[in-house]
């Protein structure tokens, strides 16, 4: 079974936590300790990346400190087509859709291509649209962001990365964002859409979780509040639990 298979399935019996673990904020010693904990809270897959730039030895450590501690599959979450790793599960193949940059729309999925063959690494097709603020990953990717107030927007974007053959949407408010993506946006591109829909950025609380997950996200996302958690376990299991309610 694929990863991607493996996603949809899990979908189709409910929603569905990742949780995004970045190698340029901790060691892989940390990255494994929050693998573990997250694990035990429930969490279904792992995401490893973020905005910021990073090479594949660092990736690579990560992600080997992660499957020290934890089954769940990982999932490669670029920000560069430097990012990518043999020791992964799978990769999201993501376009910027809301980028002013051809580089984030086309270019590095262009130069990791072939690399990424080799590696018989699985890809996974997904389109990515930032919304308001945007935080690291807005500025860095140069993204036209979304208005908070701008659903018919993110849905034409949604639209088109399920017309284009993507196999997923991620709708991102941006790490460490002070807000999640609004409800009235989730639900509206939810709507849209016949493909699984992911969203993160600012999704702290169990409260917080709940609403994205009532809104209609298919996937929720949590990075920050376990990388910065004194006991993840106790921080990420209430987050989880209200998701899946």
């Amino acid at each position: 079974m694929t990863v991607l298979e493996d996603i949809k399935i899990e979908c189709s019996k409910g929603k569905v936590h990742m949780t995004l673990i970045d190698p340029a904020a901790q060691d892989p010693d940390k990255s494994a300790t929050i693998a573990g904990e997250a694990e035990r809270a429930g969490t279904d897959f792992f995401m490893v990346g973020g905005s910021t730039d990073i090479d594949g030895k660092r990736l690579s450590r990560c992600i080997e400190g992660i499957k020290s501690s934890a089954d769940k599959p990982v999932i490669i979450f670029p920000g560069s087509s430097s990012m990518i790793s043999p020791l992964a599960d799978a990769i999201y193949f993501m376009s910027l859709l809301n980028s002013k940059s051809i580089d984030f729309l086309m270019r590095h999925q262009v130069t990791a291509a072939v690399p990424l063959r080799k590696m018989k690494i699985e890809t996974i097709p997904m389109g990515y649209i930032i919304v308001e603020p945007g935080m690291t990953v807005g500025r860095v990717g140069q993204a036209d962001l979304v208005r908070r107030d701008d659903a018919a927007s993110a849905v034409s974007y949604a639209v088109a990365a399920q017309m284009f053959g993507m196999s997923l949407v991620y709708l991102e408010a941006g790490s460490g964002s002070p807000e999640h993506v609004p409800g009235s946006i989730i639900r509206r591109v939810k709507e849209s859409l016949d493909i699984p829909l992911i969203v993160g950025g600012g999704i702290r609380t169990p409260e917080a979780s709940a609403e994205v997950a009532r809104a209609g996200a298919d996937v929720i996302v949590t990075g920050t509040v376990a990388e910065r958690a004194q006991d993840v376990y106790s921080t990420l299991e209430p987050i989880i639990r209200a998701a899946k309610l």
